[in-house]
């Protein structure tokens, strides 16, 4: 199976970093945070990769190259640029593709999906980071049947939580976890006949493409309750990085 990772986004909220190069490039540690991505799959021998691009696209296919991409690799990128890297020991394919300035996630994944011809595929995020085990992802993506398997996460903790009663503070909870909620944490496994739930470029993967299968009961989430977080903010940057030096995480 191969892995579709979207690394096409503007990451605004990382304006400071990111006026300069795509956010999948922004240093978490010694690496890029897509590097660390791609690791995660590799630990699962995933190693073929389609990365799609978009906001300062060029300058993806730039790092793993050392180089600047002269005019016939530029127009590859439209059709698919394709490279073989040695990455923690093991050989990757990557194809980098050329997925519009301005598309959507769901844009994004309708038009990589045209060149990945497997049955079903990997899918996520180019700025999140996880524990998760894929193999039993993936385990259970086949056994549930479903057009897609999205993983839940908890939502980090952002602020402490009041338990208020008559104006007296009866509990203080100091920036938990909430146990209570699942969000969104990528790492998706798609079924090919979700593509056909896209409709194009300007559509938004998180709307219309999964609300819809969710009401065909086409959608089942894969519970992570282990180590997530994704790169919006500097805070998060700096999260991210400081678990990883600390090797408080290992990925």
């Amino acid at each position: 199976m191969k892995a579709l990772i979207l690394a096409g986004g503007f990451g605004s909220r990382l304006e400071e970093v990111t006026k300069f190069i795509p956010k999948p490039l922004v240093k978490v540690g010694k690496y890029p945070i897509l590097i660390y991505i791609i690791k995660i799959y590799l630990k699962y021998n995933v190693s073929n990769f389609v990365i799609a691009l978009g906001y300062k696209g060029e300058k993806i296919p730039e790092y793993f190259m050392r180089s600047k991409l002269n005019k016939k690799d530029k127009l590859k990128l439209k059709t698919g640029l394709t490279i073989k890297k040695k990455l923690f020991g093991k050989i990757c394919n990557i194809t980098f593709l050329n997925t519009g300035l301005t598309s959507m996630t769901g844009g994004r994944v309708k038009i990589a999906g045209k060149f990945i011809k497997d049955e079903n595929f990997h899918l996520t995020y180019g700025d999140g980071l996880s524990t998760i085990n894929l193999n039993k992802l993936k385990k259970f993506h086949f056994h549930r049947k479903k057009l897609a398997t999205i993983t839940a996460v908890r939502p980090p903790p952002r602020f402490g939580e009041l338990i208020i009663k008559k104006e007296n503070v009866k509990s203080f909870s100091e920036k938990k976890t909430i146990k209570t909620s699942w969000i969104n944490g990528g790492f998706f496994i798609i079924n090919r006949k979700f593509l056909k739930l896209i409709k194009n470029s300007n559509t938004i993967l998180e709307r219309e493409p999964l609300e819809k299968a969710t009401k065909l009961n086409q959608l089942c989430a894969f519970k992570h309750e282990g180590f997530w977080q994704c790169m919006d903010t500097k805070r998060d940057k700096d999260k991210i990085t400081s678990l990883i030096k600390s090797k408080k995480i290992n990925l």
